[in-house]
């Protein structure tokens, strides 16, 4: 069985953001796997290390920075990458268009990816590839055992967790939770130099969005204490909710 991991290339979680012109600054900031995509590779990798798959592909879109982003899951043991070279810019349609086209290539079992971009959140790319390849699409994964062709899946649930069986292909999106990703091994950052990385340029396709302009949120102002007996504190604290916070009270 072959596995397709889709992977990103975001800004370190812990990188303060700044904006410039109305952009985001990216001078000096760490790029690396997004982290819902990294455990996602994670899972791909065990899969093998459990016989199910025989092949692990990770895929990429985006500059060539992200090259460092395809390494790295090879360094965690996937066998070979895809560069899907593609403005950075372009948006979530795009990108999905530009991938899928990539995995009809490829012609995988199994379509791996994170929920979501650390990045930007939209939660859109994997649900996208599905809907273009015409694949069924399992979110926000916690666990995923393999069968007779079947992926048994837990996801979660408002207050539990639910279990689907889908038909394989299929693109399956984890959660956080899965598992535990490793860390590149000395071995295999330098296995991963000699795997090959294939470089192709995206299918070229119309943005469906334009970000016309990044803003960063308004600072928190800071909050009141009201230190005072009890019955001098409670109407001192109704009189602020009423008539600053501006409160609505239903009768």
């Amino acid at each position: 069985m072959k596995v397709l991991v889709c992977v990103k290339q975001t800004f370190d979680t812990e990188a303060k953001i700044e904006l410039k012109d109305g952009k985001i600054n990216d001078a000096g900031i760490n790029l690396i796997i997004n982290p819902y995509d990294e455990v996602a590779v994670e899972g791909a990798i065990q899969l093998k290390e459990k016989k199910v798959a025989k092949e692990v592909v990770v895929v990429s879109a985006g500059a060539d920075t992200a090259m460092d982003a395809i390494r790295t899951a090879l360094a965690m043991g996937a066998d070979r990458g895809i560069l899907v070279k593609q403005d950075v810019d372009a948006d979530e349609y795009a990108r999905a268009v530009a991938l899928a086209e990539v995995i009809k290539k490829e012609n995988p079992d199994l379509i791996l990816a994170g929920h979501v971009a650390a990045d930007d959140g939209s939660s859109q790319v994997p649900t996208r590839i599905a809907e273009i390849l015409g694949l069924p699409h399992v979110n926000v994964i916690t666990n995923l055992e393999i069968a007779d062709g079947v992926a048994t899946v837990d996801c979660e649930a408002d207050g539990g967790t639910a279990t689907y069986e889908v038909k394989l292909p299929a693109v399956i999106s984890s959660q956080v939770s899965w598992n535990e990703p490793r860390y590149p091994s000395m071995k295999g950052i330098m296995q991963a130099k000699k795997k090959p990385v294939e470089t192709v340029d995206a299918v070229a396709v119309e943005n469906k969005v334009k970000v016309l302009e990044y803003a960063l949120p308004e600072a928190k102002t800071a909050g009141i204490k009201i230190e005072d007996d009890p019955e001098v504190a409670a109407p001192q604290l109704a009189d602020w909710m009423l008539n600053t916070a501006k409160i609505e009270v239903v009768k």
